[in-house]
């Protein structure tokens, strides 16, 4: 009998502002800058990219591009970002 398997999207399972923010800060605490950008580009898409553009005034390209595979958002793109998804980056010694 073969074994069925289906893609694991992380993006399904973040439903509610703490389910983002538990995530978000799990990439944050040992995750490199690329984790950290996969981490935001998965939140952006289960959230919605359309209504992120909308909310940060980027585009959406703008969006998949910062966000995507080869991005690296700026400071201003990722504090737009943060804030449209109602969390912050915060440092703690």
């Amino acid at each position: 009998m073969a074994i069925e398997t289906q893609i694991w999207d992380a993006a399904d399972y973040l439903k509610t502002p703490a389910d983002i923010a538990a995530y978000l800060d799990a990439s944050l605490e040992d995750g490199t800058a690329e984790d950290i950008r996969t981490a935001l580009g998965t939140i952006a898409r289960a959230r919605g990219m359309t209504a992120l553009a909308r909310e940060t005034g980027l585009t959406r390209e703008a969006l998949y591009k910062a966000l995507g595979e080869q991005g690296n958002p700026t400071l201003d793109t990722l504090l737009k970002v943060t804030k449209a998804l109602g969390v912050r980056l915060a440092i703690a010694a």
